[in-house]
Parts: structure tokens; sequence; C-alpha cells
């Protein structure tokens, strides 16, 4: 990639709405910005917030799908609960249900560990490595070749650096593969839960109120990352010692107010922001509106299969959170979608953009093979897509399990490791390992089997064209059988199989081609049977990823050189990687759903108000009790003569920044950013500063909930919380 490009990928405003609101900036631009920041009421660096070793940057985490961050010197992390929901199932049982009743180690001895797989990755480097993934050589290649050639320069790239033990590597890509850099984070294996809220407090209002306001949702959760006693990563032992960071975050001693300067630093998962107008098209007329109803059936299913039947329930209540949390947020897009001209915007862009290319001779011949390139390999891709749609939800979860054995397997024959597919090198072997112990604290065969049923008979009854043959045959199914015939195959495919079992799942691992051939369990021949088939759709999809990386990488320098002649900025869409966004605390006074001006705080009358003593909106009685009290201590806003609980603000984020610190103008923690509203979910793809608002917990709820109803002295002396 030229400098010039370099430069352009950089560019930012240094004055309006688009900086104070819109944007998720990665750490290396925010020098750039260091005068608007200023100006909107920051009163740290700018150059030493965008380093990675200093404050308040070293405090913040990613836990893999959400954010946290350090609050004292022993390795203490706060989160969202939602965060750690999983992790509080997997310590549930009927018995001794944590997600109901909360959970609280009194001492570092009785600190749970968190669910198998669980990290913390703290990174400590981020380096621009375009020219290594997209040598002279690779850039001439096109399809498959080039894929694998990115491919293995990524392994080397990781290799290098993973040889820095105790560390995970990845290579992130920015502006949809025109970009890449390398993420380098200490990777923390041994995490425990320390404190969750009882469900009442950190899910109260449930899925009613999720992306609702106004909120009363105690949506924190703590955990501790240990180490082993040579300060390095190790797996779980009772003779781990908690990390120590480097830094944490301080405790803001003042609580925020309307109109006060507020950040973010944290982890977002994906916007889409730059996509072309036919992804807005497929996205919002076809593969949303197809998950509603894919996600409405699998929650009705799973209701239906676990009724009266509390450990399953509990089983299966981290994938009901997760899915009724997605549905509703793309019930939210495509209710918001309705009401915007999203897509005739983002037709006429396109339009602007090729009559722009068009007019100068050398644009044409630079950017316009890959503006057409781009639609082509899309529209291919979409294709794919619609055609496999059904095959996930009608695949049996230990088919899938069995699946991945027997690739590890095949990966196994090739003795040098970069040889071997990403996913299934040896770095990759801890997280498969763990995967499998943890199948039984969220699997129910009769639950799995009522999901699988109903979607094999769905997908049985499409086109023959639309249908995986191979997929068909390894299952002893076919296109026209009886409802009756589908029960009884399905029926002797889970009795057949002894992959239920944990340990006959992990003694597959050790295992050889030759066995998984010779093997009569049901699951593990259909594997077997699906293997070349496997391949050769991975072969189509490498193909795609080829072709489609060289045109998306082209359309994006197009749009960047296009925009930026216009003086317009084009950050990164996120991507995972850190980045931070900054805001005001603010209410909404129009556009509101419900027709009321949203005051910019909650307090605890809500709590009391919506509380019905059962079901989304059951508070503790510990909790009610302290609020009649009115024991608010040094916590009480005075302007609502309450404690606050959650607050809004302008902050621009998405799905992985859930658990990132709220920080104040002196990078201070004033709360923890949890969710948006229903109308606003839509700024994945399209920003709205007028409506996009940030719900985030209020730290002075959190340290209220910690001294006057959970008693949790310990833990707030410990993130040095005075009394």
């Amino acid at each position: 990639m030229s400098p010039r490009i370099a430069r352009l990928l950089l560019i930012v405003p240094l004055c309006g709405s688009a900086f104070a609101d819109e944007g998720m900036w990665t750490p290396q631009q925010l020098p750039e910005l260091s005068a608007p920041l200023r100006k909107a009421g920051l009163e740290l660096d700018a150059t030493e917030l965008s380093r990675l070793d200093a404050y308040p940057m070293a405090a913040v985490v990613s836990l893999g799908g959400c954010t946290g961050s350090f609050v004292s010197d022993l390795g203490l992390v706060v989160t969202n609960h939602h965060c750690a929901y999983g992790s509080i199932q997997y310590n549930s049982s009927a018995e001794r249900n944590l997600i109901t009743l909360g959970f609280h180690a009194p001492t570092r001895a009785d600190e749970l560990p968190a669910a198998p797989g669980s990290r913390i990755f703290v990174t400590v480097a981020t380096t621009n490595v375009t020219d290594r993934m997209i040598d002279r050589e690779t850039a001439r290649l096109a399809g498959r070749a080039r894929t694998l050639a990115i491919e293995d320069h990524e392994k080397q790239l990781v290799a290098d650096c993973e040889k820095d033990a105790g560390h995970r590597c990845n290579v992130a890509e920015f502006h949809n593969g025109l970009e890449f850099w390398l993420v380098k984070q200490f990777e923390i294996r041994d995490v425990r839960i320390v404190h969750a809220p009882p469900e009442g407090v950190g899910k109260f209002g449930g899925d009613t109120d999720n992306w609702m306001w106004p909120r009363h949702t105690g949506d924190f959760t703590f955990y501790r990352a240990y180490v082993g006693k040579d300060g390095k990563p190790a797996d779980f032992s009772r003779d781990n010692v908690p990390y120590r960071p480097r830094l944490h975050l301080k405790l803001a001693a003042a609580g925020i107010r309307e109109g006060d300067f507020v950040m973010v630093a944290g982890y977002p998962g994906r916007t889409n922001r730059h996509r072309l107008a036919s992804e807005v098209a497929y996205t919002f007329e076809r593969a949303y509106p197809e998950f509603v109803g894919l996600a409405t059936t699998q929650l009705d299913l799973i209701a239906t299969a676990t009724k009266d039947r509390d450990a399953a329930t509990l089983k299966y209540a981290s994938t009901v959170a997760s899915l009724n949390n997605t549905l509703k947020n793309r019930q939210g897009m495509l209710e918001s979608y309705r009401q915007t001209d999203l897509l005739a915007r983002k037709q006429q862009e396109l339009g602007a953009l090729q009559a722009w290319v068009q007019a100068d001779p050398e644009r044409t011949q630079r950017y316009a093979g890959d503006i057409a390139s781009v639609e082509s390999v899309l529209a291919e891709r979409q294709t794919l897509a619609r055609r496999e749609f059904l095959l996930g939800p009608s695949t049996p979860r230990l088919l899938g399990s069995a699946r991945t054995l027997y690739r590890l397997a095949n990966e196994k024959q090739n003795p040098a490791d970069r040889a071997r597919k990403p996913g299934f090198q040896s770095r990759n072997w801890p997280r498969i390992r763990q995967g499998l112990e943890g199948i039984d604290r969220r699997y129910d065969e009769p639950v799995d089997k009522a999901l699988a049923g109903h979607f094999l008979k769905d997908y049985l009854a499409l086109p023959a064209e639309q249908q995986n043959a191979a997929f068909l045959a390894a299952l002893g199914l076919r296109r026209g059988m009886a409802t009756a015939d589908i029960d009884s195959r399905l029926s002797t495919l889970y009795e057949g199989s002894r992959l239920g079992s944990p340990d006959t799942r992990l003694a597959w691992l050790e295992r050889d081609i030759t066995a998984f051939k010779r093997s009569d369990d049901t699951f593990i021949r259909a594997a077997v049977a699906l293997y070349q088939d496997d391949r050769d759709r991975e072969s189509v999809d490498d193909e795609l990823d080829g072709q489609l990386q060289r045109a998306y990488a082209g359309y994006m320098r197009a749009l960047i050189a296009w925009k930026g002649a216009r003086g317009e900025p084009v950050y990164p869409d996120a991507n995972g990687t850190l980045r931070v966004t900054f805001g005001k605390v603010a209410g909404r006074t129009a556009g509101n759903p419900d027709g009321v001006a949203w005051t910019a705080f909650t307090s605890l009358r809500g709590i009391v108000a919506k509380h019905t003593g059962n079901g989304e909106f059951n508070a503790p009685d510990e909790q009610l009790a302290a609020i009649k009290a009115g024991h608010f201590g040094a916590y009480e806003e005075p302007s609502l003569r309450s404690v606050p609980v959650n607050f809004l603000s302008t902050l621009d984020i998405t799905g992985g920044n859930s658990g990132s610190p709220a920080l104040n103008a002196r990078g201070e923690l004033v709360g923890l950013a949890f969710d948006g509203t229903l109308d606003a979910v839509l700024s994945d793809w399209d920003f709205n500063p007028a409506t996009t608002r940030t719900i985030a917990v209020d730290l002075r709820y959190v340290l209220w909930q910690l001294q006057f109803v959970d008693k949790a002295d310990a833990l707030l002396a410990e993130m040095g919380v005075r009394r």
C-alpha cells in the first residue's frame, strides 16, 4: 500500500458532529484529534491516550466478544453481567442456581473458574503488516491462490509473533482487505468469577427492557485474572496467583452529570457503514428477515422442549438470552430501516463515486474494474448463502463436534504446523478441547433433536437444487421422506452415537484417521462421509474470498480517494480491535418512540416502580429494603435525590463494546456501557447523531449495590473505595 493511501486511512475531521459523536477511532488516530478533543473537554493528553502501555488504555482488555477493564492491582476485572452470563450459567445447577441467586466470593479461595475457554486478552502491540500480507507476488494472484497466499503470510506472522510465549496474535483486516494489522495480546487463561449480582439486578427488565429506555439494569460482574507464579499465562490451578496489571482504572470520586464529556475504550465487533447498496438490500430485505423467522422458531422449540425440566432450562439459559438479544436487535434494525432512505442514499453514493471515477481516464483505469468486480462477487456469495441458510440449524450439535474432530485428525497428518489450516494449528488445540469439555453444561439431547428435526424437515422440503446431496446422504435422509421416517432416522443417529459422553469426545482427540474410518459411531461416520464435500465447499469459499479481497480493497481505495478529495473522513469500520469513542452525557428530546423526552439518568425509584415480584421485574428483597430505607451514602446524586442507575450518552458503540469502561474527562471510570436504544441500532449501518444513544450502568449504582445490598466490603476495599 502506498504512503499516500496510508495517510488517507488516517484522515479525520477536526470539527463538527462527525467528531463529537460518530466514529470508532483506532488508538493511532488519536494524536490527530488532540485539538478537537481538548475543545470537547478531554483533560488527558491525546498522545498518551493512544499508547497501549499508558493510562488508561493499558487497563482495557478484551474478553473475546466483550470488553472489560482492570480495576485493581490484583487482576480484578469489571465487565457486564451479560458478558459473564455463560460462566454464571456454567457454574449453576438446579440445586444452586447462581443466575437467580447471584454469587459473591468472600475470599479468593472461593472464586469460581469461568466457563472453559474463557480468556482475558491484554493488547500489548499493534503493527501495520499490509505490505507483508499483500506483497508483490500476492498482489498478482487472484481467487483461491490469493486466499491461500494471504493465509500463509498470516500464519507466518502469527507464528513469529507467538514465539513470545504467553501471547496470542492475530491479523486484523481493515477497510475490507485494504489494510492489515498484527495485534499482539497477552493471553490470560485462568479466569474466575468474583462477584455477580442476582438476575433481579444484573438482568432486571429482561428482554422486555432490552434495547429500551428508561432502563434500570445493574449489568455488571467482576472477574479476576490469574497467572502462574512466574507471571506467565497458565491453565487453571489453585497454585496460580492474581495477575498484576501494568495499570488499573481509577474510580471517579465524583459522578457525571448531563452535558459532561465521556468516552469509551473497548473492542467493538462489527459495523457496516462502508458497505455497498447491494449488501444493504440483501441484508435488510432477505438476511435479517430470515434470521428473525429462524430465531423465533428456535426460541419456541427450546421453550417447548425444556418445559417443566429445570435442568434443561438452565442448560439453555445462555443460548436463549443470546438469541433473544440478537432477535430484538434485528427486529429493531428492520423497523428503523423501513423508516429511513438508507438504501437510496447508498445507491446515490455509489453513483456519485462512479461518476467521479469515470470523469478521469486515470481514475477509470485504476478503480472502475474493481468497483464492477466487487458487485459481481458479492452476488455470487449471496446466492451461496441463501442455498445454505438452513444447513446450520439442521445439523445436530454432536455431528458438528464429530466434523471438528475428524478435521483435526486430518490436519494433524501435516507434520508442519504452518501447513495446517487456521483454526486447527497447535495453538488452537486447547480451545478445541475446552469447547468439547464444555458441551455438557449447554446441551440436552431432546432439545437438540427437536431443533435439528424441525429444520431438517424444512430443509427436505426445499427444491433439490437448493439442497446439499452429500449432507442428506451422510445422514441417511432423502427428499420427500415422510415425517415419521425423518424422526425415526434422527432417533437412529442420536442413539447410535456415544459422543454425548465427555470422556468419549475427548478420547477422539487422540485418534487417527484410520480409527475414524473404522468407527461405527453414527455421527463419526457421518463426519467422515461429509469430509470431502466440506473441503470442496471450503475451496469454493476460498475462491470467492480471494476475488472479494482484491475487488473490495480496490473499491475501498476508490472510496477513500473520492471522499478525501471532498474533505470527508473515512474511519475504518469496527472489526474487533481496540477503539475509542467520544461524546457527552445526553438525553433525547425529539424523535422518541413514546413521544416523551428522555432524561439522561434513571434512578433507584424506577426499580421500585417497575418491580412486580416475579418474572423479569423481580428485584431482590434486600435491594428493595435498602432503597426503602434511603441508605444512599456518598452515591446519591442531589439532583435526582437518589442513586443514578443508568445513563444515556452520545457515544458510538456496537456489539463487543459490552462491558467497555465509560470514562470521564480525566480517564476515570464512571460506568460500563452495555446497550443502545432500539430505534438507533441501525447505527451499525447508518449513524444518526440525533437518535443514537448508548446506555451505561452508572458506577455509583454499582458501588451502592456492592456496599448497601451485597455487603461486599472486601471487594470495595480492593478497588480503593472508602466506606
